[in-house]
C-alpha cells in the first residue's frame, strides 16, 4: 500500500491540467549515498525505491522549473533544502544553510515534535516561501516583517 507520493510527490499532475500560475512547496527528502550499501534482498529492494523516487523527484522538479523559465506557466519553487541565499534578495529572511539543512534533515515522523523544533520547521517555511514568491513570482510584495515565530529563529 503506499500514497500518490510515488507516483507525483509534488502533487503537480492535477494542477497543471487546469491551472496556469503554480506554487510548489517541497518539502521531500534527499537520498543519500551509502558507503556500505545493504546486501540482503530487502533492504537492497527498499533502496532501489529510494533511488527510482529520487529520479523521479528532480524529473518534477527540472519539468516546473523549466516551465517558469519558458513562461508556459507562471509561479515558483521552493524546498526545504533550498540555500535561501540562491534567491539573490539583500533582504530575506535570516536563514543559515547549515540550520535550515538541519531542519531539512528531520526524518518524517507522525509522532508530536519538540515545539521548538515545530516552530523552527514553520519559520524556515516561511521564510524560504516568501523568498521564492519575491524573486520569481511577485517582485513588487513586501518583504515580512519578521518569523511567525521570533523567539526561535531557524
Amino acid at each position: 500500500m503506499s500514497d500518490g507520493g510515488v507516483y507525483d510527490n509534488l502533487g503537480l499532475e492535477t494542477v497543471w491540467k487546469r491551472y496556469e500560475t503554480v506554487l510548489v512547496s517541497d518539502g521531500g527528502g534527499q537520498i543519500q549515498a551509502e558507503e556500505e550499501p545493504k546486501s540482503d534482498w530487502a533492504q537492497h529492494a527498499y533502496r532501489i525505491l529510494g533511488v527510482i523516487d529520487n529520479q523521479v523527484r528532480a524529473l518534477r522538479k527540472r519539468q516546473v522549473i523549466a516551465s517558469f523559465s519558458t513562461k508556459a506557466r507562471s509561479g515558483t519553487y521552493w524546498g526545504i533544502r533550498t540555500n535561501i541565499a540562491d534567491y539573490g534578495l539583500a533582504d530575506a529572511l535570516l536563514c543559515p544553510f547549515d540550520r535550515t539543512t538541519k531542519l531539512a534533515e528531520l526524518a518524517t515522523r507522525l509522532k508530536r515534535m519538540d515545539d521548538q523544533v515545530q516552530e523552527r520547521l514553520i519559520n524556515w517555511g516561511y521564510a524560504v516561501c516568501d523568498a521564492g514568491l519575491r524573486r520569481h513570482y511577485k517582485t513588487d510584495l513586501a518583504r515580512p516583517v519578521g518569523f511567525p515565530f521570533p523567539a526561535v529563529g531557524v
